[in-house]
């Protein structure tokens, strides 16, 4: 067994659950204008209050565990990305502060209220401007960043930037409808079609990007025969699209949400796809950046015993408040 590979699929998979659990709160966030001021609100945050900070372990874990199995690839990556990490931290710090102190501090509620909203949108964007400088290729010297400042700051970046936003609305969106009713559900509807739209497009024009940007982004998935399996991914998403869209039209309340969740897993698997096997692209593979075997494997042992119980005390949350949040703003 080859642990390179393996710790590469646990981070992964770490990222993946930090996306889809912290997503759809910070896509709460980023709507939080467009929800009635009072009740409405309220009910909306109350949904997610149960879950929101356990959704973030999986951040820390997925961090940590860049550090511990690719030290290499988390001295590269830092360096290139320094700004858009610490805008990221100071959005989820901000918003945090804002979820607890609207409910303690109601003369400033509508300041709290814009604090949570610009947290969410600050830590969003971040997040998809990460991404995007990781794959538009981070330039590296002598195992060491060789990069400027700014070389993250391209229209590539804004643009996974704008469509981590749009996917993070549209988890959120979902997920108001599955958890509220009433006016506030009707509202979510709406949201909820706009969103899906809008990060359709800019998955598409992101893969288009991706086609145009490297011969070997293009070779993984125009040659043969990876455009056999690659091909599978995009019928895929229309699929789930339609199914997505055929679900908001009839007034389905789970569908949706489980629907989103799929459209990220696709896009995870697209940019698997599109980088595969590098960790830091161009050049820098998850071999090239993997720590010494023995290292991974002592760490594995800590993450079969920590990644178990964090998927049950996070199961174990979602069950005991699976419910609707009521009218009376509480599960």
């Amino acid at each position: 067994m080859d642990l390179t590979v393996a710790w590469a699929f646990i981070i992964a998979f770490a990222v993946f659950a930090y996306v889809v659990m912290d997503g759809f709160d910070l896509g709460i966030g980023i709507l939080f204008p467009t929800v009635t001021v009072g009740h409405g609100r309220n009910r909306a945050m109350n949904s997610i209050a149960p879950v929101w900070d356990g959704n973030e372990t999986w951040l820390v874990l997925g961090g940590g565990g860049l550090l511990a199995a690719f030290p290499l690839a988390y001295a590269v990556v830092l360096p290139a990305t320094y700004p858009l990490i610490i805008a990221m931290l100071l959005g989820l710090v901000f918003r945090g502060v804002a979820f607890e102190f609207r409910w303690r501090d109601e003369r400033h509620r509508g300041f709290w209220d814009l604090a949570f909203f610009a947290g969410s949108l600050v830590a969003a964007m971040s997040q998809g401007m990460v991404l995007g400088a990781l794959i538009q290729g981070i330039e590296v010297s002598d195992r060491a960043y060789a990069g400027s400042w700014w070389d993250w700051l391209t229209p590539y970046t804004l643009l996974t930037g704008l469509g981590t936003v749009a996917g993070y609305a549209l988890l959120g969106s979902t997920w108001m409808i599955w958890k509220l009713s009433g006016e506030v559900q009707e509202h979510a509807y709406r949201l909820a079609t706009r969103a899906a739209v809008a990060t359709l497009v800019l998955m598409a024009l992101v893969s288009v990007y991706n086609l145009a940007m490297l011969d070997a982004y293009r070779a993984r998935w125009l040659e043969m025969p990876n455009i056999l399996f690659a091909s599978q991914v995009p019928l895929l998403t229309l699929i789930i699209a339609v199914a997505l869209f055929q679900s908001l039209r009839k007034r389905r309340e789970l569908a949706p949400f489980l629907l989103s969740l799929a459209l990220f897993l696709l896009g995870m698997a697209g940019l698997g796809i599109t980088i595969w096997p590098n960790v830091v692209p161009p050049g820098i593979t998850i071999w090239d950046a993997a720590a010494p075997e023995r290292s991974q494997a002592f760490m594995l042992v800590g993450v079969a015993i920590a990644m178990p119980l964090i998927l049950a005390y996070t199961a174990w949350a979602y069950w005991v408040f699976r419910g609707k949040v009521g009218t009376d703003g509480y599960h």
